[in-house]
């Protein structure tokens, strides 16, 4: 299953409500005369014909009014943390810094469970001073309370429900609240059927739990 490619479609579907979410702390200057625009993946070569780099989510935010500096966020989701690059998100990051002549950028790494293990931060330095000092912002949505989001009138939040911490016998509740966020936040019916997918991939509900529940 390519987790990367369902949050993919996530960010890119509801822009606004993902960063809203996943990049809290940087997003809450981002209001409804900001613009947000997907840009390229596909890192340029250094080489014809050497492997590329290809970024998860590059989102750049402008303000046309310039009423703000653009800010470019970078974002990357992880399902393996142990795995977990961070001198590729480094370079990512340095690479569209470049590329956007900016040094405006935030990455964003999305965890799908916990953020155990991960490294937070990369410093490069001798021994008189640090070079480089680079972290980035962290939604480890397995380490989240399902309580404290059930309610949320953010989408993207309300469809990643399944994904945050609940007791393991609260799993039909949690479902059900992410597909009545979805019933009432999302009008288009081509979407709801889209993101009913993407909340029984995460709910992993078994054949013998019912689909429904009437939980308040």
């Amino acid at each position: 299953m390519s987790h990367d490619q369902n949050f993919k479609n996530l960010i890119l579907d509801y822009l606004r409500e993902a960063l809203t979410f996943f990049a809290a702390a940087e997003a809450a200057e981002i209001d409804e005369r900001a613009r947000i625009t997907p840009v390229r993946q596909e890192q340029l070569q250094t080489r014809l014909g050497e492997r590329f780099r290809e970024l998860d989510v590059p989102l750049l935010v402008e303000w046309p009014d310039r009423r703000r500096e653009a800010l470019l966020f970078v974002i990357e989701e992880e399902t393996d943390t142990r795995r977990f690059p961070i001198h590729r998100l480094a370079h990512y990051c340095l690479d569209l810094a470049e590329l956007m002549d900016t040094d405006r950028v935030v990455p964003v790494v999305i965890f799908l469970r916990r953020a155990t293990g991960a490294p937070q931060r990369l410093r490069l330095g001798g021994d008189q001073d640090t070079y480089l000092d680079f972290h980035y912002l962290s939604c480890a949505l397995g380490e989240l309370d399902y309580e404290h989001y059930r309610h949320s009138d953010n989408l993207v939040v309300r469809l990643n429900l399944p994904n945050m911490q609940y007791p393991a016998q609260r799993k039909v509740e949690v479902y059900a609240q992410a597909v009545r966020g979805l019933t009432a936040l999302e009008p288009d019916p081509e979407k709801k059927l889209k993101y009913l997918d993407f909340i029984d991939i995460y709910a992993a509900l078994d054949d013998n739990q019912p689909l429904w529940t009437e939980s308040p």
